[in-house]
């Protein structure tokens, strides 16, 4: 049974989650929290805080940490938020804010 947890409008870009998700998807759970912390990449800290509390879930069901692995490691986009910049001539160009919604299951092995 896999326990999964869901950070909904996370406030960075799906792509630019979705490469640190693609690095975790079917690893072993220390060893996924391993690249995690050492990645640079700012997404890591949203997937990380996601992978965490999924593990506490899985531990609330009394399950052996140590035999679990990342089943599934998924970053859909969310809605975006509309913003205009002030340009010459007033002009004024849109911005898109991306969101995410990152959701991450783990699963014993």
């Amino acid at each position: 049974m896999p326990y999964t947890n869901i950070h909904r409008g996370a406030r960075i870009s799906p792509t630019k989650c979705r490469l640190v998700a693609d690095q975790i998807r079917g690893k072993r759970i220390d060893e996924a929290m391993m690249i995690l912390e050492t990645s640079k990449r700012r997404g890591a800290y949203y997937i990380r805080r996601a992978l965490d509390a999924a593990r506490a879930n899985a531990e609330e069901a009394e399950v052996d940490v140590r035999r679990l692995i990342v089943s599934d490691a998924r970053v859909d986009s969310g809605p975006t938020i509309k913003r205009f910049q002030p340009k010459d001539r007033g002009r004024a160009h849109p911005i898109k804010k991306r969101t995410c919604h990152i959701t991450v299951s783990v699963d014993a092995k």
